[in-house]
């Protein structure tokens, strides 16, 4: 797909949620300096996922609604006419790409922020543990449900394997008239478009690393002002809670995968005292974000739904 229809090509609107074990704590002011920092590199993942929809796929899907809205309209014709520009954009795909098995429609993002400090959360995991020893599963359930700081980004697939073939299953049901077997049909039909969280970025992993990033450029200025040596120090402080959070809300394996992070952040922290700078401070650092969080899928995160299309 080309540069041009990409851009003809819109993501549904983003879900955003709030989540904290009880009261929404302030975030401090250095979490907020670096959102539109957040936000920039969240576009960029975004956008890398969008660059893999199908513009045929998507028209199939969007006709697919249609001849449903033409059924309740008993519309016999328009409803046709939208089913068979569905089977050809299908084909086509199908033409293409034999061995395709999901073809990407629509993008979607859903971030799920938590405003707490890991003072806070510490306790509501303590009281799931308990829960869990207890049997109450359901009171478990309720409060980890909430301790996640993420961006999610879903992509729903049409399955070639079974979406073709059953589109021409509806069209001699219409021609017979028999509309409401057509639309429990398609909305059927509609209910096997397959969503997969494709990517699942956790928020203070992101946090962390662009105050790092920020972070290394004040390093480099042995001659820095007080105020931007507050900047710094302000940083590294950031980056040192938020790669807190992400190591208690299970972002990676507690101890083993942030040990090295936390050691080589005290380095860091020890080479910039005293207005101390220089080159290559945060080389190990960022080689260990790299290594850790740096994957193509989240590992034992990649899921794979048929609970229903996406409504738009």
């Amino acid at each position: 797909m080309n540069d041009q229809n990409e851009t003809q090509i819109k993501d549904s609107t983003e879900t955003h949620e709030a989540t904290t074990p009880s009261e929404a704590e302030e975030q401090s002011q250095v979490t907020q300096s670096v959102q539109s920092a957040i936000d920039q590199e969240t576009e960029i993942r975004i956008s890398e996922q969008r660059r893999k929809i199908i513009e045929e796929a998507k028209t199939a899907l969007d006709e697919t609604k249609v001849a449903l809205a033409a059924l309740d309209n008993q519309d016999k014709e328009k409803a046709l006419e939208a089913l068979a520009t569905v089977t050809g954009k299908l084909e086509l795909i199908v033409a293409r790409d034999p061995s395709l098995s999901l073809a990407p429609v629509e993008v979607k993002t859903i971030v799920h922020d938590m405003f707490a400090s890991t003072d806070t959360i510490q306790p509501s995991i303590d009281y799931s543990i308990k829960a869990l020893k207890r049997g109450e599963v359901q009171k478990a359930r309720k409060l980890l449900s909430g301790l996640a700081s993420e961006v999610i980004v879903q992509i729903s697939c049409i399955p070639l394997a079974t979406y073709p073939q059953a589109i021409k299953v509806v069209a001699p049901l219409i021609d017979k008239g028999k509309f409401n077997a057509a639309k429990m049909a398609l909305q059927s039909i509609l209910g096997t478009v397959v969503i997969t969280e494709n990517e699942i970025n956790p928020l203070p992993v992101l946090r962390a690393r662009s105050m790092l990033t920020e972070a290394k450029i004040l390093s480099e200025n042995s001659e820095r002002s007080e105020e931007d040596s507050l900047r710094l120090s302000q940083l590294l402080d950031g980056a040192k809670k938020s790669m807190e959070l992400a190591e208690l809300l299970g972002y990676g394996h507690k101890k083993t995968d942030y040990k090295d992070l936390f050691t080589q952040l005290k380095e860091i922290e020890e080479k910039v005292s005293d207005g101390k700078g220089g080159l290559n401070f945060f080389d190990k650092i960022t080689a260990t974000f790299v290594g850790l969080f740096d994957k193509k899928n989240s590992p034992d995160e990649k899921q794979v739904s048929e609970e229903g299309a996406t409504k738009s």
